[in-house]
């Protein structure tokens, strides 16, 4: 057995594999095993939730969405995830793919008639079925699915693109908690941070599949007959789990990036449909007036918790003392916020991996809006059309439809629709789909938390088992009381991993308060004037002079070493350890070491560039390779500087490192 294969076989975090492992484990033998009794557990803790929490899921949402806003308009919003000179890996058209189909796609499926039309029929305050019980079922649904989904997630994947691209962390949760507890995040500490985001994720994703086989089951009853049953059910959270571990098993690229843009076309095909086969202008109207609706009430509704409203205690008129409270935004908005944050482990890791190189303010913008405009446009598309047919057009059959099953409510609504049967045939294949990238994101995502944060390259072995236990646990929930142990199991195990997040949200702002103090420091520095640069012919030459690799190889190893070595044996008669170092890929550095203090690093490294096109002359075939150029270009702890040495002297190259020094030095006095 070779070495590569040795280490391939045990790259896993033990104690956060085995413990989450475990965790899991016995949630699902007391699901499948004791269904009734695990049942009621779900019951008891979602009441508990509701009565003693409800007010913590509120405060918190709403301090995740006043946070990512800041850091968006704040000095901070120009900081890149990543080093400086980092570009983004991905195009805007396969980033906003990705990050739609892992972020809410079987959600969309689910609710987009459902929920509208149960506002309409039954809000929680107000009499229903009338036209301004359509305008508030509307607003809800768009609170639900608005801003503050996007913050949670955006939470935990800007900690984690930050300091696993910016300061090569390990891609886990824990690493978001460095600035707060320092090396301790690799200890026991560490160690549970990342089990409450391996579980978290387990019951989000599961929570997810769960609504998608539901739906799956009634797409299949309407076009082939098949009953809606648990068994069915779990027949299919088996065959489309063996499906999504295929996916899985090939990777980010090859095959969730792929799925994720084929769903996003089949999605924009559905919308359309929509739009144009239902009342078109009636619902352009409604979605303008839709979105200014909700930014005109977002404050308000935010920090909702009915506290006046009589229902809430199980007073409202005709009770005569005999009523429940009513249990509306505990199946609701506490449901939403603690489904979102259960993922926010699993959407925020991935959203984190496919952002690499993007500003804080692109991010955010791009997080926070573009899936959210698209969501807007489904749900006034879907749920305006239905709303309509059942205010406008007295089909109150798909109200009494959709209330009896909310798994139905997409393709009642698809009958009364032209192309009913093509397009609930197209609705299937989506969900089937989004239940796809959803299990093999959320098992890339827990693998590699598992595996201590490295690449997605682990053992196969691995992967099949999270998904594989994804699936499990949706049976599990399933049995255990279907959608009522789905919300319950989002609600739950958001409530710890909330206070992880918070504390994210503290370690991140202290890391970059840091980081801007460093730009500043620089920028205000007043450092030793360099060596002189040479006369003005030299430097021409050496502007545009456009040297080969081999050339530029050489200087590396020549002068920039030699500058090196002697501000090393310098430093060490100084008594400051320095380690000077040459890479495989040609690059040279010189780091220092200070203790609990920043290290410098020094670092030049050849950069190929294409000439400028006055200088592309001869267009022949493989012109362009001969005519390819590099550049030394100066690297430092924060990324590349953009600025090229080649051609310096040593003593020129001493110059530039010890103006950088100076500028490090004038850093470390400002942070103490």
């Amino acid at each position: 057995m070779s070495e590569t294969t040795a280490k391939r076989k045990v790259l896993m975090n033990p104690p956060v594999f085995i413990g989450s492992g475990i965790i899991a484990a016995i949630f699902v033998l007391f699901g499948i095993i004791a269904p009734d009794a695990s049942a009621a557990t779900f019951s008891a803790v979602q009441a508990w939730i509701m009565d003693a929490a409800g007010w913590y899921y509120v405060m918190v949402v709403a301090l995740f969405l006043i946070f990512v806003a800041y850091l968006a308009f704040s000095r901070f919003g120009q900081i890149k995830l990543g080093p400086d000179h980092s570009t983004p890996d991905y195009s805007y058209k396969s980033w906003f793919a990705m990050l739609f189909s892992a972020g809410m796609g079987i959600g969309l499926m689910f609710f987009g008639v459902a929920e509208p039309v149960m506002h309409y029929i039954a809000p929680p305050v107000g009499a229903g079925e009338n036209f301004d019980a359509a305008r508030e079922a509307m607003n809800i649904t768009f609170f639900h699915w608005g801003l503050h989904a996007w913050a949670i997630y955006a939470v935990v994947a800007l900690s984690l693109a930050y300091f696993a691209f910016r300061h090569n962390l390990p891609l886990t949760i824990r690493s978001s908690l460095y600035p707060l507890i320092g090396d301790r995040i690799h200890g026991p500490l560490g160690h549970a941070v990342d089990i409450f985001a391996v579980v978290g994720t387990l019951f989000g994703v599961a929570t997810s599949l769960g609504f998608g086989v539901l739906q799956i089951n009634s797409g299949l009853n309407v076009l082939i007959g098949i009953e809606q049953s648990v068994y069915v059910q779990i027949a299919l959270i088996v065959i489309i789990t063996l499906i999504a571990t295929i996916s899985v098993v090939l990777g980010l690229d090859g095959g969730i990036r792929r799925l994720s843009e084929l769903n996003l076309f089949l999605a924009f095909g559905l919308l359309f449909f929509v739009l144009f086969a239902g009342p078109t202008v009636y619902l352009l109207q409604s979605l303008v007036q839709n979105i200014g609706t909700y930014l005109s009430s977002i404050v308000s509704m935010t920090f909702n918790l009915y506290s006046y409203d009589p229902a809430t205690y199980g007073l409202q008129e005709g009770c005569n003392g005999d009523c429940e409270p009513s249990t509306w935004l505990g199946g609701w908005t506490l449901f939403y916020w603690g489904w979102w944050i259960a993922w926010s482990p699993f959407v925020g890791m991935f959203i984190a991996r496919v952002s690499r190189g993007r500003t804080i303010r692109e991010f955010v913008t791009g997080v926070l809006l573009v899936p959210m405009g698209f969501t807007f446009m489904w749900m006034t598309f879907f749920g305006n059309t239905a709303i309509h047919m059942i205010l406008m057009e007295g089909m109150t059959s798909l109200g009494d439809a959709v209330m009896a099953d909310s798994s139905v409510a997409l393709f009642q609504f698809f009958d009364a629709l032209p192309f009913s049967t093509i397009a609930s045939m197209i609705a299937t294949i989506l969900v089937v789909t989004f239940f796809v990238t959803s299990s093999d994101s959320g098992s890339l995502v827990v693998d590699i938390i598992t595996s201590g944060g490295g690449d997605e390259d682990s053992p196969t072995w691995q992967r099949i088992f999270w998904c594989g236990l994804e699936g499990l646990i949706a049976v599990a929930l399933l049995l255990a009381g279907g959608l009522g142990a789905l919300q319950t199991a989002s609600i739950a195990s958001a409530l710890p991993f909330s206070i992880v997040m918070l504390l994210m949200c503290w370690g991140l702002i202290r890391a970059l308060r840091l980081e801007v103090v460093k730009r500043v420091s620089l920028a205000s520095a007043v450092p030793a004037p360099a060596f002189a640069q040479g006369n003005w012919q030299q430097q021409l030459r050496r502007l545009v002079r456009q040297p080969k690799r081999d050339e530029v190889m050489q200087f590396i190893e020549g002068p920039v070493m030699e500058a090196m070595q002697a501000v090393a044996e310098e430093l060490k008669k100084q008594n400051i350890p320095v380690h000077v170092k040459r890479g495989d890929d040609g690059r040279a550095w010189l780091q220092t070491e200070h203790g609990d203090e920043m290290d410098f690093f020094y670092s030049v490294r050849p950069r190929e560039y294409r000439p400028p096109s006055f200088v592309m002359r001869d267009i022949a075939k493989g012109r362009d390779e001969k005519l390819k150029f590099f550049r030394a270009e100066v690297h430092l702890r924060e990324g590349g500087q953009d600025y090229d040495i080649y051609g310096w002297s040593k003593d020129q190259v001493i110059g530039d490192i010890l103006q950088q020094y100076e500028k490090h030095w004038y850093f470390l006095d400002a942070v103490r």
